[in-house]
């Protein structure tokens, strides 16, 4: 048609790229991200830090020097969750998710950079904490005494399981669309499993299902990780496995189901 209106508003093919640019400025802007990340690092590089100050070269013959960082870790966790729950919970929340859906009519794709810058984000933290409480320890204690054993894999594998915890709280978060119950279902997965084997080797016909428990809860899983418990030699890879396909298959059934639902 001759005078079909143009706007004068240049107009583009959106992509991933914006949608993770977008989700970027949320994360970096809102308050929670800086207590929930500022609470991590105070946990785990100085409780890190403290348990470096009262250890010696003798404690790292059989134990790498991330080992101190478990500590922190066994707490920290809890905040990367938190974040991660936060990271879409909160958009429902305060109905800003109409805004976002709005913008970006591709909902998969919203999630999508969710779950990316998420993870980035949490890594990038988690993995440098340890890394730094363990060259405290490698530059207070190394020596003839100390067993010096290889640490960067902790690093990376202890880093990965916190991050994709949080991950999985991310799901758990869209899927439920509520802060509260999103965050106490997740520290449910995160302590039932922990506490439950305790009642459960009671009973002769629920030991074995007490054994599971008690094998790869997070806490036994990060102490795998760390090189605390090296009972079955694994090094925490069958728990880091078994954690990856609950995460995927929760961040599947995250996806199902923003298709299907109204805003």
């Amino acid at each position: 048609m001759a005078n079909a209106y143009t706007s004068p508003i240049p107009v583009k093919q959106t992509h991933l790229g914006n949608a993770l640019a977008s989700e970027w400025t949320k994360i970096k802007s809102v308050r929670s991200t800086m207590w929930t990340l500022g609470i991590f690092l105070l946990l785990v590089v100085g409780i890190g830090l403290l348990a470096v100050a009262n250890t010696d070269a003798t404690d790292y013959a059989d134990m790498p020097f991330t080992v101190p960082a478990f500590f922190g870790l066994m707490l920290g966790q809890i905040c990367l969750i938190t974040l991660g729950v936060l990271v879409t919970s909160s958009e429902y929340g305060t109905g800003m998710i109409r805004t976002t859906f709005t913008a970006s009519p591709q909902r998969y794709r919203v999630l999508a950079a969710k779950v990316i810058i998420y993870f980035a984000v949490a890594f990038v933290v988690s993995a440098g904490s340890i890394l730094l409480v363990g060259l405290a320890a490698s530059a207070a204690h190394s020596g003839p005494e100390a067993g010096d054993l290889p640490w960067a894999g902790t690093v990376f594998k202890g880093g990965l399981y916190v991050s994709l915890l949080g991950v999985l709280a991310l799901a758990v978060g869209s899927m439920l669309r509520h802060s509260a119950g999103a965050i106490t279902a997740m520290l449910g997965v995160v302590l039932v499993p922990a506490i439950m084997p305790a009642f459960l080797m009671i009973w002769e016909s629920t030991q074995p299902l007490g054994e599971k428990m008690n094998d790869y809860n997070a806490i036994t899983a990060l102490a795998k990780i760390f090189g605390a418990d090296t009972a079955d030699g694994t090094g925490g890879g069958s728990q880091l496995v078994l954690l990856v396909v609950v995460t995927v298959a929760a961040v599947a059934g995250a996806f199902a189901l923003l298709e299907k639902r109204d805003v």
